[in-house]
């Protein structure tokens, strides 16, 4: 089973010097692909040489070589935030050139090593897989099923009487979903019925 990815539990920078350029990453956690292209704004320095990034949100990702040679810098930055296992993270690397090329390679080199070791070093926050239910049950199983809810740490979203009973949409860890499911059928003899109302996402720990 693949393990569960972490996201930051804080910003953080890391500077590193090589051959006379400096490169100063800033890494920060994000809740949408919008907050990275927000932090870049915040962080970027508009003399520098080159402000170059990479974010990773679920399935989304984007990076940018910012003038440097394609490849060479957003994709290395990427690569870092995968391997690190990091998700929900947006990595803004900044260069002041130092008058020294350092060709492909140390470029890559350059801009992957400075973000890996400032995601090696972060703080983590494990992320939990979430998952949103139905939940319909009648009026003589409520206390049952709150009872129920409470104990698999499941949020309520949405509630709606009915005249039989009542309409709840929750969330919950997605690893708590069968354990509710048979709770809730052994304590009402399976009256209540539980339907999966969306794939997954993530929420931190």
């Amino acid at each position: 089973m693949t393990p569960m990815p972490d996201t930051l539990a804080t910003t953080v920078s890391h500077s590193l010097d090589i051959k006379h350029s400096r490169f100063i990453a800033h890494a920060s956690p994000i809740d949408a692909p919008g907050d990275a292209l927000a932090f870049l704004q915040q962080v970027a320095v508009a003399d520098a040489t080159h402000n170059c990034w990479a974010y990773r949100h679920g399935n989304e990702y984007r990076s940018s070589d910012d003038g440097e040679p394609a490849g060479t810098a957003g994709r290395p930055i990427l690569a870092a935030i995968d391997g690190q296992g990091f998700d929900r993270v947006m990595v803004v690397v900044i260069r002041w050139y130092g008058g020294i090329k350092l060709g492909a390679g140390g470029l890559v080199r350059a801009y992957g090593g400075t973000a890996a070791e400032c995601l090696r070093t972060a703080p983590r926050l494990p992320l939990v897989a979430l998952a949103e239910l139905t939940v319909k049950a009648g009026f003589e199983d409520l206390g049952a099923l709150h009872a129920a809810l409470a104990l698999h740490l499941a949020d309520k979203l949405d509630e709606a009487f009915t005249a039989s009973g009542v309409e709840l949409q929750v969330r919950l860890p997605a690893d708590q979903v069968d354990p509710l499911k048979i709770r809730l059928r052994d304590a009402t003899r399976d009256r209540i019925r539980v339907h999966a109302r969306t794939e997954p996402g993530f929420a931190h720990d």
